[in-house]
């Protein structure tokens, strides 16, 4: 099979909207959201997933978020010096009619923010994707680059705040300004969906105040997360679990098995929605 990586010499990092990147939703016309108040209006304003991933690839309504990507994007990690970078915040992917919406912190410096795919290229993202493949959810069981073929079935993967952050840690007020993408997207695919997956407690909490805010019965006081912690919010099943983070998965805090267990839950709660590898 011919390599299909991205040219080197294609792209600048951070990569400009528009220039070919595969799997890239925006153009060099699309509107760019500056202040939290921007990302307000677009979000609510926007009329589909394409439109909504756009704006989102495009944000730059955090300073301190968009220094660091872009910084990380030129610097680079010396393993792929050779590689551009992505450099920009990362759009849902996936099913646009999900039955399972797996649900993350944000992207990491050198896998996501790299790669332009949530959880592609970085090693929370290895035993992500095997789970995913083992569970029926993906068609492979790694994912390493925007174009490597990977699909998600009847799944889609988003995360909580769509750049990557200094030291994985988004402040309240970078997590309050990127909340409305994370309140649009969820409110385009909850007609379909059953099950939500939150990997990890900032997603976790993350997940249900956005249910909230579009007015869903929430239990009060809202559930605490922990792994295979479950909650109903209407016709929506909401699961816990630990973030495949290498703290986790080194200690033996979040194990294959434990990781399977999430996923078959998904799956069972999903019945007849969730399509066939194939179809």
């Amino acid at each position: 099979m011919a390599d299909r990586r991205v040219p080197t010499d294609r792209f600048p990092s951070p990569v400009p909207p528009g220039t070919g990147w595969p799997g890239d939703p925006a153009t060099c016309a699309t509107p760019v959201a500056r202040r939290p108040g921007d990302v307000r209006r677009r979000a609510a304003a926007a009329p589909s997933l394409a439109q909504l991933s756009a704006e989102v690839s495009v944000c730059r309504a955090c300073p301190r978020l968009v220094r660091w990507r872009e910084e990380v994007a030129v610097a680079k990690r010396r393993s792929f010096a050779g590689e551009p970078y992505w450099g920009r915040p990362i759009p849902g992917w996936g099913d646009p009619d999900p039955a399972v919406l797996v649900v993350g912190l944000a992207p990491a410096a050198h896998g996501g923010n790299r790669t332009g795919r949530i959880f592609t290229g970085d090693r929370s993202g290895d035993w992500l994707f095997a789970a995913l493949h083992r569970a029926g959810l993906a068609t492979r069981p790694t994912s390493t680059r925007a174009d490597d073929g990977q699909r998600l079935i009847g799944t889609r993967m988003v995360a909580a705040v769509r750049c990557a952050p200094p030291a994985n840690a988004p402040t309240p007020a970078e997590r309050d300004t990127c909340a409305p993408w994370l309140d649009a997207e969820i409110a385009l695919v909850h007609p379909g969906l059953r099950v939500a997956v939150a990997l990890g407690g900032f997603a976790w909490q993350a997940l249900l105040g956005s249910l909230v805010r579009q007015g869903a019965a929430v239990p009060r006081p809202r559930p605490k997360f922990g792994h295979l912690a479950e909650v109903r919010v209407g016709g929506l099943l909401v699961l816990g679990s630990f973030h495949p983070s290498q703290q986790n998965t080194f200690t033996g805090r979040l194990t294959e098995a434990m990781l399977d267990d999430v996923f078959r839950r998904a799956v069972q709660a999903s019945g007849d929605r969730l399509p066939t590898l194939g179809a």
